[in-house]
């Protein structure tokens, strides 16, 4: 069955808003630049993976993609109000992939920190996530993950409710969870944070993946490995905030949204 797409005018948008809760609109165009940036990034999968957030001041609601929709055409307006088994709490004309929250919900529900949660399967993820030593330390973009990285090995499609304990198991309280063959999920306190953990996440994949393919061409090519010691104390100036350090997304995330606002083809996802 076809998916109906509906497109959201700005006085529609003035109404709904001033129907929501501030702090929600906020959350569903933070939510949505989200969605335009994977897309921009090209890590999105046709209207596959999600990116859910949890609805400010509440513990049992979220909001997520409408299914059917690419992550270029997601909008505040579109995304869905759900609970915790990925039902519909409000009267949107879009489906949601239900099946699709079982990984998200169980992050959720576990981890108070997580009130964003971004799932991607992009191809340099997908293939870091099925080596055996994960994001190894080979750039400083990797050193955000030295020692915070989970594994979760592949169970066939996620589907299966029992799942969910392992997977919560798996991730711990890491920021990032390679699922082996499978792709990469990141949290944060905000879509922005959740972001910018793919970000690094996604540059040092494709780093480590162009290393060990120059390395294969022989012994001159081989890779320098910083020594354990260095990357602990790398990690630790970046999750200790060192010197100048902030947060993921704290200053990169208006410059990005700025970026959104000169492309004439995505600032509707204010809408």
């Amino acid at each position: 069955m076809l998916t109906k797409i509906v497109f959201i005018t700005a006085r529609q948008t003035r109404i709904r808003e001033s129907a929501m809760e501030r702090d929600e609109w906020q959350a569903r165009r933070d939510l949505a630049a989200c969605y335009r940036l994977v897309a921009r990034m090209g890590l999105d999968d046709l209207i596959y993976n999600h990116i859910s957030m949890r609805v400010p001041g509440t513990d049992d609601q979220f909001l997520i993609n409408p299914y059917g929709m690419l992550f270029e055409e997601i909008t505040a307006s579109s995304l869905v109000r759900i609970d915790l088994e990925g039902r519909k709490l409000d009267d949107s004309p879009y489906d949601v992939n239900a099946a699709g929250f079982v990984i998200h919900g169980a992050i959720h529900q576990a981890r108070p920190d997580a009130h964003c949660v971004l799932h991607v399967h992009s191809e340099a993820t997908v293939s870091v996530s099925s080596q055996k030593g994960g994001l190894l330390p080979l750039s400083q973009f990797a050193m955000w993950f030295w020692g915070r990285q989970g594994f979760h090995d592949y169970e066939g499609v996620a589907l299966e409710m029992g799942e969910r304990a392992r997977i919560i198991d798996d991730m711990g309280d890491n920021p990032v969870l390679l699922m082996r063959n499978h792709g990469l999920l990141t949290v944060g306190r905000q879509p922005s944070e959740a972001f910018m953990m793919l970000y690094y996440f996604e540059k040092a994949a494709r780093i480590q993946l162009r290393l060990q393919a120059a390395a294969a061409s022989g012994p001159e090519a081989a890779i320098c490995v910083p020594a354990p010691a260095i990357c602990d104390r790398a990690a630790s100036q970046f999750w200790n905030r060192s010197g100048d350090i902030l947060p993921p997304g704290q200053r990169e995330w208006n410059g990005l949204l700025r970026q959104l606002e000169r492309d004439g083809a995505t600032p509707d996802y204010r809408l």
